[in-house]
């Protein structure tokens, strides 16, 4: 395999591999797996369209802006106040068909890390109140995990955070005549956030400010760039474990 394709898989797979705790719990046999995934990793501003803002938006116990619906929100209801209780926050809960039926809960801490033993705490904490609520009939498989590297954006601190980056945005309402967007994010104005269009017609305007309340998706997309700042800010937390042989301009501007 040419040199130029295998440095960003091997730098997928080590960011992949290493740095998202994950924890796996059968509900209908209590039996428990621990296995590792991608982790979140706290950004560190590197351009004034990151800082937009940020001193009115408050990162701890910060409201989420992008919700569940349905069942999932139903299990949102149940876990959200006991991972908050935790000193956790929640970003994300999902039902799907994946090993038979799986409920994964996405958290963090409020300076967006997370350890396998956090994903512990929390499992131990909620099992009990899913199993009296009950809310999924079917058994099931219970994850709890970081929000990964190309992670769901789900208040107004990620799409501060998160500035300079590449992300897909989908909306309950359309902007402009659309509901699907893609391109870099640009910060805040207010109540909407900016996106950097990638695919603008010649001529028109490559800016778009969409209102944070018809936002319905939105998550980062894995590029070189972002698997290269992961594994600086691993490299930072964790000195020992990433070689920085690993941390190249070739794969940083990307």
């Amino acid at each position: 395999m040419p040199k130029s394709l295998f440095q960003p898989l091997l730098l997928a797979f080590r960011a992949f591999w290493a740095y998202t705790p994950v924890i796996h719990l059968k509900r209908s046999v209590r039996m428990r797996e621990w296995t590792s995934g991608p982790a979140p990793v706290e950004r560190t501003l590197r351009d004034s369209a990151r800082s937009m803002h940020l001193a009115d938006v408050a990162l701890e116990n910060e409201p989420r802006i992008v919700t569940e619906t349905g069942l999932d929100a139903h299990v949102a209801a149940i876990v959200e106040p006991i991972i908050e209780g935790l000193g956790y926050r929640l970003v994300r809960v999902k039902i799907s068909s994946r090993n038979g039926q799986t409920l994964q809960i996405m958290a963090e801490r409020s300076d967006g890390t997370m350890t396998v033993e956090d994903c512990g705490i929390i499992s131990r904490n909620i099992s009990p109140a899913l199993d009296v609520e009950d809310p999924v009939s079917n058994a099931y498989h219970l994850e709890v995990s970081s929000p990964g590297i190309d992670r769901p954006l789900v208040r107004r601190a990620d799409f501060v955070r998160w500035a300079g980056h590449e992300a897909k945005i989908e909306l309950s309402t359309p902007v402009e005549g659309r509901k699907r967007y893609r391109g870099i994010l640009i910060g805040l104005d207010g109540d909407t956030a900016g996106v950097k269009l990638e695919d603008a017609p010649q001529g028109a305007p490559d800016r778009v400010w969409l209102p944070l309340d018809t936002i319905s998706d939105a998550r980062l997309i894995m590029t070189d760039a972002l698997i290269a700042e992961t594994l600086r800010e691993a490299k930072r937390q964790r000195p020992d474990d990433i070689d920085d042989n690993d941390l190249t301009d070739e794969t940083s501007d990307a």
